[in-house]
Order: C-alpha cells, then sequence, then structure tokens
C-alpha cells in the first residue's frame, strides 16, 4: 500500500500539468512570498502592520490572495520586509500569425516601384 502514495513533490508536479491548477497555482505566488518573507523576518501579521501603517486583517487579506489594494500598498509592506516589488510584463506565447509588414521588411510603396519598373 505505501508504494501508491506519492510525496508532495510528485503530486505538486502531478497537478500542475492542469492548466487551471497551474494558473491558480501561479497567482498565490506573490501571497506566499510574503508570509515567506514575513515569517523569515520574524514578525507576527500585527507587527507587521504596525510598520506599515495598516491593521492586523489587511496583513492577513494580503497573504491569502485577495487583499491587493494597490501598488502603493503592496510597495510599504515590501519596504517593512526590506524586500523589492517586480513588475514584469512578457509577451504571450508567439502564434503563426502572419507577418506584418515591418516583419517582411515590404511595403505597399516597395510593391509599386517594383511594378513601375517593369
Amino acid at each position: 500500500m505505501r508504494e501508491n502514495l506519492l510525496t508532495l513533490e510528485e503530486y505538486l508536479n502531478e497537478q500542475l500539468q492542469d492548466p487551471a491548477f497551474r494558473a491558480a497555482w501561479e497567482e498565490s505566488e506573490p501571497a506566499y512570498e510574503l508570509k515567506r518573507l514575513r515569517i523569515l523576518k520574524k514578525l507576527s501579521q500585527a507587527e507587521l502592520a504596525r510598520k506599515v501603517g495598516t491593521r492586523q486583517p489587511s496583513i492577513a487579506r494580503l497573504e491569502s490572495g485577495y487583499g491587493f489594494r494597490n501598488l502603493t500598498f503592496l510597495k510599504k509592506v515590501a519596504e517593512a520586509l526590506d524586500a523589492q516589488v517586480e513588475i514584469r510584463i512578457t509577451p504571450k506565447k508567439l502564434s503563426a500569425a502572419p507577418k506584418s509588414k515591418r516583419q517582411t521588411g515590404r511595403t505597399n510603396g516597395a510593391r509599386k516601384k517594383k511594378k513601375m519598373q517593369t
């Protein structure tokens, strides 16, 4: 019976194959990281809240993934944890979309000139 049990890592890797699970997992990453940093700093939610100038329930909501109020608040929390906020914008997966005129290097004007020369 023991040989059918998965380790937590095996189970997680299996679950991450599901796109819906992966999306939810990735959305929870910032909240997890905030909580991890708070624990590493040996701060309670109430202590962190005092450093930020807010109340403990605001920190609890933020750590649960439901309390993101705005970027300014997030920066204050990060500062209190001696951390920084990084935002990245990355392209989606590239599809086989038709190339734009800029990518092909040809424009309507170039075609007209070529026709005029013949």
